[in-house]
C-alpha cells in the first residue's frame, strides 16, 4: 500500500524502525487476529445500521443496545449496563470484561458509541467501532483464551451530544479504580486504567476532497492529544498501535496524529492513555468535508464498498494485534511470548525495534 507521505514521515520520526508493507503482516500475525472475521464485521455493521442512527434516546437506540446485550451474552459474557440520562432523554452505556489471570485489577478500555446522527443508518459513525468492538470481543471469549491483563469492552452512547455516556462512567467510575470489593473476594469491578482505545469511523478514505472510490494512499489514523496530561503515555499507545498494524493488518497502513478531538477518548485523556482509530484526522480531515456520508442520511450499509469495510477491518486486525502483546494473551496451548509491556517479540520477527517509553515526543502538523 502506498502512505501518506506528507504526514506519515512525522509518525516515523517517533520510530526507530523502517515501516514495512502491511501486505506481509500475514506471516506474523497472531492466531486470535486470524480468527476475525470479516463477513461477521460487516454483517454486524448491516444489522446495527438496520435499527436506524440510533440517537441516543430513541427506541432505535433502544433496540440497539437489546440486541448488542444478546449478542454479548451469547458470547458467554455477563453485560453491564449504565443508564445516562440528560435533557434530550435516556439510554444506556453497555460493556462486558474478560478478567484477567494475573492482574484482574488492572484492564486495557476497548470501545466506541452505539448512538449516531442523521437520520440515515450511522452506518460508519459508528455501527463500524461497535463492530469491531464485538469482533474483538467475540474472538477473546472462550475459555482457552486467556490475558494476563483484563479488558473491558465498552460501547457508549450520548458520543454525539457530547460524549455524556462516557463523561459520566468516568465521574462515576475514576476513583473505583483498583479496590478489590468485596475485600479478599479477588474482585475489581473497576480495574484501574491502564489504556482506552476507542474506534469512531473507520470506514471511508477517499481523499479530501472524496472521491468515489477508496484512495490507494488511505490509511488508519490514530490520534492522540499532544496537550493532554497523558499525552506521553498516549504518544507510546499510539505507537505500539502503529507497529500492531505493521505486524498484523493486511492492506492499510496507518499512521498517527496528535490532535484527538471529538470523541470519548478525549474523556479518558485526563486520566489515562487515551487514543482513537481512525479513517481520517477528525479535525483535519473529517471535520474538513473527507466523508459526505457524516452525520447525513446516506451514513447507509449500502453506500460502502468492499475496500471501505476492509479499511474498517484492517483497524480491527491492528487493535487485536496490539491487545496481543500489551496484555500476554494467550490461546490454549499457544503462548504469545513477550511479557507484559515488551514489543519484541512480534516486532523483531519483523526486524522493528519500539521504544519503550519516548517520553516528550510530539509530532506536528495536526493542528
Amino acid at each position: 500500500m502506498f502512505l501518506k507521505p506528507n504526514r506519515t514521515l512525522l509518525a516515523l520520526l517517533a520510530l526507530p524502525f523502517l515501516l514495512l508493507p502491511c501486505n506481509g503482516a500475514q506471516a506474523a500475525q497472531h492466531p486470535l487476529v486470524k480468527d476475525l472475521d470479516f463477513q461477521r464485521f460487516k454483517d454486524n455493521i448491516e444489522t446495527l445500521a438496520d435499527f436506524g442512527d440510533r440517537l441516543s434516546g430513541t427506541l432505535g437506540n433502544e433496540n440497539s443496545v437489546d440486541w448488542l446485550d444478546a449478542e454479548l451474552q451469547a458470547m458467554g459474557y455477563t453485560p453491564e449496563r449504565m443508564t445516562v440520562t440528560t435533557g434530550s432523554g435516556t439510554a444506556e452505556n453497555i460493556w462486558v470484561t474478560k478478567i484477567g489471570t494475573t492482574s484482574p485489577d488492572k484492564m486495557y478500555i476497548v470501545s466506541a458509541h452505539i448512538d449516531g446522527l442523521g437520520g440515515g443508518g450511522a452506518a460508519d459513525d459508528d455501527a463500524s467501532g461497535v463492530s469491531l468492538v464485538l469482533e474483538l470481543a467475540r474472538v477473546v471469549a472462550p475459555a482457552d483464551v486467556t490475558t494476563d491483563i483484563s479488558i473491558r469492552f465498552v460501547l457508549w452512547n450520548y458520543e454525539e451530544q457530547g460524549c455524556g455516556g462516557s463523561a459520566l462512567y468516568a465521574e462515576e467510575r475514576v476513583d473505583l479504580q483498583g479496590i478489590e470489593d468485596p475485600p479478599g473476594s479477588g474482585l475489581y469491578p473497576e480495574p484501574t486504567w491502564l489504556g482506552m482505545i476507542q474506534h469512531d469511523m473507520i470506514l471511508f478514505d477517499h481523499g479530501l476532497p472524496p472521491g468515489p472510490d477508496q484512495i490507494p494512499e488511505a490509511d488508519i489514523d490514530i490520534e492522540y492529544q499532544a496537550s493532554a496530561p497523558f499525552a506521553a503515555e498516549s504518544l507510546v499507545l499510539a505507537q505500539q498501535l502503529l507497529a500492531g498494524n505493521v505486524a498484523h493488518s493486511t492492506d492499510y497502513p496507518a499512521e498517527i496524529g496528535d490532535n484527538m478531538c471529538c470523541t470519548d477518548s478525549r474523556i479518558f485523556d485526563n486520566y489515562t492513555a487515551a487514543v482513537s482509530v481512525r479513517e481520517n484526522r477528525r479535525i483535519g480531515e473529517i471535520g474538513a468535508g473527507s466523508n459526505p456520508h457524516w452525520h447525513r442520511s446516506t451514513d447507509v450499509f449500502e453506500n460502502f464498498s468492499e475496500a471501505d469495510f476492509r479499511l474498517g477491518f484492517n483497524a480491527a486486525q491492528m487493535t487485536l494485534g496490539t491487545l496481543t502483546q500489551l496484555l500476554s494473551i494467550e490461546v490454549g496451548l499457544f503462548s504469545d511470548s513477550f511479557e507484559t509491556g515488551d514489543t519484541t517479540s512480534w516486532s523483531s520477527s519483523l526486524g522493528l525495534a519500539i521504544p519503550e517509553a519516548p517520553r516528550g515526543q510530539l509530532l506536528a502538523g495536526d493542528r
